[in-house]
């Protein structure tokens, strides 16, 4: 499907696949309805579908997907499952943030490592990711089953970029993320908040100069086609969060508990092993289709240009979530610490 194919089909939500929906909720309690935000054969969906396998070889339950744009945008599929409609969501902090302040957190500049065994060592131990932030998922009626990383994020724009000073007059566009706009507003840019589904054409119309989304993300979606110039800046992995409306969790039997917990376990390490080359493959995927495409990684000395602006951005994070926020942050902090040193 060609990129401009795909965005046409994202046309808010199908009224049929709403109804069709709505019926399987009321004719059987166990099929169940999971949506996500990505594309066929993207991060998400292989997550989601390795859930599916797990709950139907290990159990009499269905489980029906829904990707990106045939059920809405990412705040549909939120509200959908808060209000019961969906059992499952995948949705990144990106989004989740004016809900749950707190999941901001993944928005700090230069706050996670970018080498791929530490990061995945990370989530797995992390007492921030796994103790406080169910708690913080909980409060808004969601169970949060897991958090895991998708790839390096890598910056797309209009001509190379290489210090702070490049970014002056462009627009970045962001997800609808207050402190990922502090992030790009710290780095020079002018954050430009907007829906997915109208990234392709601001970039193709010059609305906007540049975004930011792992590599596969920028290959998958064709951002490369108006957005040529891809910019390894380090300054973190971009992170989603898979979770159940909370009174529906809280209403299976313990073995349907458990099955569900085990199915969110049993797709984080397919995932890890799916990733694992994922950004090369795309980035050779995209050189291959277009000539126009130029990479540069930024060097030591570039990259602390950037990160000298990091903590400002933090700031703002304590100032937006408060004590509680800054407590997070000290644990976030002292996992990546320990793992590091490990």
């Amino acid at each position: 499907m060609s990129s401009m194919s795909k965005f046409r089909k994202l046309a808010g939500i199908s009224a049929f696949a709403f109804a069709a929906m709505t019926a399987v909720n009321s004719a059987s309690a166990d099929n169940w309805r999971y949506a996500h935000e990505e594309y066929e054969g993207d991060v998400q969906d292989v997550f989601a579908y390795k859930f599916k396998e797990y709950i139907e070889d290990n159990s009499d339950h269905t489980l029906q997907i829904y990707r990106f744009g045939e059920l809405g945008e990412s705040d549909d599929i939120m509200e959908q499952t808060q209000a019961g409609i969906l059992n499952f969501v995948n949705q990144s902090p990106g989004f989740t943030g004016s809900l749950i302040p707190e999941a901001q957190i993944f928005f700090i500049p230069y706050l996670m490592p970018t080498d791929m065994d530490t990061v995945i060592k990370f989530f797995r131990e992390s007492k921030a990711i796994n103790k406080d932030f169910p708690k913080l998922y909980s409060d808004k009626g969601l169970e949060l089953l897991k958090m895991y990383p998708e790839g390096e994020m890598v910056v797309t724009v209009d001509e190379p970029v290489t210090k702070p000073e490049d970014f002056a007059n462009k627009k970045i566009r962001v997800m609808t993320n207050p402190l990922l706009s502090e992030t790009y507003a710290a780095f020079g840019a002018t954050p430009t908040p907007l829906p997915w589904g109208e990234v392709y054409g601001a970039l193709q119309t010059n609305m906007i100069q540049g975004q930011e989304n792992p590599i596969f993300w920028i290959e998958s979606g064709g951002l490369y086609e108006v957005s040529p110039n891809l910019v390894f800046t380090s300054h973190g992995w971009f992170t989603t969060a898979m979770m159940a409306n909370q009174n529906f969790y809280d209403g299976l039997s313990q073995e349907d508990k458990k099955l569900v917990q085990d199915a969110a376990d049993y797709a984080f390490e397919k995932i890890i092993v799916h990733i694992d080359g994922l950004a090369e493959e795309a980035l050779t995927k995209i050189e291959e289709a277009s000539d126009e495409v130029t990479v540069t990684r930024l060097n030591d000395e570039q990259i602390a240009a950037f990160k000298a602006r990091a903590p400002q951005v933090e700031e703002k994070f304590i100032e937006m979530t408060g004590k509680g926020g800054e407590k997070l942050l000290k644990q976030f902090k002292k996992d990546l610490e320990k793992v590091q040193k490990e």
